[in-house]
């Protein structure tokens, strides 16, 4: 899916209700805004990034194992 919008007065871009409904943000959502080449990429971040570990690492914690899962996920999907 694809949009154009313009940039407004103080550099601020409104998102489409479409685009908005279709990832989840909401008012108060973080963004990560990233470069790649000459793109802007903004990419909506977890409300409770806590429970998204959680549910990769699962349970009963086992530091020794669940810690590798989490370094892996943190530098695969949460470092765009």
């Amino acid at each position: 899916m694809s949009v154009i919008v313009r940039v407004g007065k103080r550099h601020t871009v409104v998102i489409p209700k479409e685009i908005r409904e279709k990832v989840g943000i909401k008012e108060g959502s973080k963004l990560l805004l990233r470069v790649d080449k000459n793109m802007v990429i903004m990419e909506p971040l977890p409300d409770d990034p806590f429970k998204v570990l959680g549910e990769i690492i699962g349970e009963p914690y086992r530091e020794e194992v669940d810690e590798k899962k989490a370094i892996k996920w943190l530098m695969k999907d949460a470092s765009g």
